[in-house]
C-alpha cells in the first residue's frame, strides 16, 4: 500500500502505532483541536515522575483550600470523548477478553446473515489475507465473525454497529474498505470519516499494516496540514480524514466526485455528535453520495441521539450491538471516611497505607490543583506517584499510563481525564479524594461507577474509599448508595483494627 508524501504514514505498514501517534502529538500539540492538547501551559516531561520531588500549588506549598476558596473552571478537567477514544485505542494490547453477547437486528428480513470462524472462510484476496495474519489476527473476534460476512457480502449491505475499543471493530471495517477497492479505477472509492486528526491517522496506520502486501492500493489523508493544488483531481482509492476537510475537498474544491464513492464509513459516531459542527458536516457529505453507496456506521455508545443519527445516515441496515455484562459492584467493598478538611483526607490515606498492603491505587481529584498538591505530599512521604491531568499532552499521558501499568508507579493521581477502557490488573484500591459531581453539585453516578470500576477487575476483589468532608459530600454519598442499592460503609480511618478488616 502506497501513501502520499507528507501524510505521516509509514509505507508498507512500517512503524509503531503508539510511537507514531506520540510523534504526531508532539508536532501538533499547539494546533487547534489537537486531541490531548494542553488546555493550559504544558507540564514539562521531567514532572511526569513526581517521585522524590514535591509538587506544590503554584510553587507556594499551600494546600488547595488555602490557595483560594474559588475553583477556576480551567482547573477542572472534563473527560473529552475524542481523547478517551484515542488513549483507549493506543493503550490496548490486543483484543479485549470480555463476556460479550451480540444483539442483531435486520431491517430487511431477506438479508442473509451468517458468521464465520476463520478468515479463510471470507474468501479474501490472498494479499489481504496475508496482511491480516501479519498483523497477528489468528481468528475473527466476536464482532468480526458476524460483521465481516455482512460487510463483504455481494450485493453490499449497510451496517450500524455498536462496538467498544478493543473488539476488533477498526480491523473489520478497514478489511471491508480494502476489499471493495478496484485498483483499475484511479479515483476515490472509499471515504472514512474520523472525528479528529489523530483518530484518522490511527485508522490509516491499521489500513497500512493490513494492506502491506497490496502496493496498488493508494490512500490519502484529508486532515489539517494536507493540501491539494487547485484544480487537481485525487487518484487515491481511499480517503481517510475529518469531516471538514473531506467536505472542502469533495464539495467546495471538487478534488474528487462524491457520487463515485462506493463505500462510506463513519467511525466514532458518538464522538462526532459530541464535537461541534461535525454532525452537520457528515450529513452534508452524506447527501452527495450515491444511493448505491455502502454505508458503515460505528459508535461506542448507542443512546437515542446516536440511534437517530444512525437511522438518518444508514438506510436498511443490519444493526449489531455488543451487549456487555452489566458492570457489577458485587466484588467491590465500598467505604466512606468522614474528614473535616483536606489535611484530614490526606491523613486518612496515610493511615490506610500504613496498615494494609496496597498493590496499586488510583486516586481521583476534582481539580488539577488538588491533584498536584496531593502528588507532592505523597511523593514527599516516599510513594512512587504518577499524575494524570488535562494539561498533559497525549505523549505525556501515555508515558504516565505506561509507567503505571508497568508498576513503576504504585499510585496514579488523576482528574476526570482517565479514559474508560484502561484496566490495570494490580489496582486494588480506588480513592475518591473528591466525590464525583455534576455541574449542579449533584451525585454523578455514572462517573462513580466508571471510577470505582477501575478496581475489582478480572474477577478480583477491590476496595473503594470515599473521602467525605462536607454536608454536600454526604448527600452525594447517600445518593450514590441509593442509586446502586449497595451499602457504603462508614470507616474510621483512625482505627487500625477497622482498617485491617477491609484488607481481609
Amino acid at each position: 500500500m502506497s501513501t502520499v508524501e507528507g501524510n505521516h504514514l509509514a509505507k508498507d505498514g512500517e512503524g509503531d502505532l503508539s510511537n507514531m501517534v506520540k510523534d504526531l502529538a508532539l508536532q501538533n500539540e499547539q494546533k487547534e483541536n489537537a486531541v490531548g492538547a494542553a488546555s493550559g501551559e504544558n507540564i514539562p516531561n521531567d514532572t511526569l515522575n513526581t517521585t522524590g520531588s514535591e509538587m506544590s500549588v503554584a510553587g507556594t506549598g499551600e494546600t488547595p483550600s488555602e490557595a483560594g476558596a474559588t475553583t477556576d473552571s480551567e482547573d477542572v478537567d472534563q473527560a473529552k470523548p475524542a481523547e478517551a477514544s484515542l488513549l483507549a485505542k493506543i493503550i490496548r494490547k490486543g483484543l479485549v477478553e470480555s463476556k460479550l453477547d451480540l444483539d442483531i437486528l435486520r431491517k430487511d428480513p431477506n438479508s442473509p446473515l451468517y458468521s464465520v470462524k476463520t478468515f479463510e472462510a471470507l474468501h479474501l484476496k490472498p494479499e489481504l489475507l496475508k496482511g491480516v495474519y501479519a498483523m497477528g489476527f489468528n481468528a475473527p473476534s466476536k464482532i468480526q465473525e458476524t460483521a465481516l460476512p455482512t460487510l463483504l457480502a455481494d450485493p453490499p449491505q449497510n451496517m450500524i454497529a455498536q462496538s467498544q475499543s478493543g473488539t476488533g471493530k477498526t480491523a473489520a471495517f478497514v478489511l471491508a474498505m480494502l476489499s471493495r477497492v478496484d485498483t483499475a479505477k484511479p479515483h476515490p472509492q472509499v471515504l472514512c470519516l474520523s472525528p479528529t486528526y489523530e483518530l484518522a491517522i490511527q485508522t490509516g496506520e491499521v489500513a497500512a499494516k493490513m494492506a502491506q502486501f497490496c502496493p496498488d492500493i493508494l490512500l490519502r489523508f484529508a486532515v489539517r496540514g494536507e493540501e491539494v493544488p487547485r484544480g487537481e483531481k485525487l487518484k487515491e482509492h481511499i480517503i481517510i480524514g475529518t469531516p471538514g476537510k473531506i467536505l472542502d475537498w469533495g464539495l467546495k474544491y471538487k478534488h474528487f466526485d462524491l457520487k463515485k464513492v462506493t463505500v462510506f464509513v463513519l467511525d466514532e459516531a458518538d464522538v462526532m455528535i459530541a464535537t461541534q459542527g461535525h454532525q452537520d458536516q457528515c450529513i452534508r457529505i452524506h447527501k452527495q453520495l450515491s444511493p448505491k453507496c455502502q454505508m458503515m456506521f460505528f459508535s461506542a455508545t448507542y443512546d437515542k441521539e446516536v440511534m437517530d443519527f444512525a437511522e438518518y445516515i444508514v438506510p436498511n441496515p443490519i444493526v449489531i450491538r455488543l451487549l456487555r455484562e452489566q458492570e457489577s459492584l458485587d466484588n467491590i467493598k465500598q467505604f466512606y471516611v468522614k474528614c473535616r478538611d483536606i489535611d484530614e483526607k490526606y491523613q486518612a490515606i496515610s493511615n490506610i497505607y500504613g496498615v494494609i498492603t496496597v498493590g496499586q491505587a488510583i486516586i481521583f481529584c476534582h481539580t488539577r490543583r488538588t491533584a498536584g498538591w496531593l502528588a507532592g505530599k505523597m511523593s514527599k512521604d516516599g510513594h512512587a506517584v504518577g499524575i494524570l491531568s488535562g494539561d498533559l499532552t497525549v505523549e505525556q499521558r501515555l508515558a504516565v499510563l505506561d509507567r503505571f501499568r508497568a508498576g513503576l508507579e504504585k499510585v496514579l493521581i488523576t482528574t476526570n481525564v482517565l479514559s474508560r477502557g484502561i484496566d490495570v490488573e494490580q489496582v486494588t484500591i480506588v480513592v475518591n479524594f473528591d466525590l464525583p459531581m455534576d455541574q449542579h453539585q449533584r451525585a454523578d453516578c455514572e462517573t462513580y461507577l466508571h471510577r470505582i470500576g477501575r478496581t475489582g477487575r478480572f474477577g478480583k476483589n477491590g476496595i473503594a474509599i470515599n473521602l467525605v468532608s462536607s454536608e454536600n459530600d454526604m448527600r452525594i454519598c447517600r445518593a450514590i448508595e441509593s442509586h446502586f442499592g449497595k451499602k457504603i460503609h462508614l470507616l474510621d480511618a483512625d482505627n487500625v483494627d477497622e482498617i485491617e478488616k477491609i484488607g481481609n
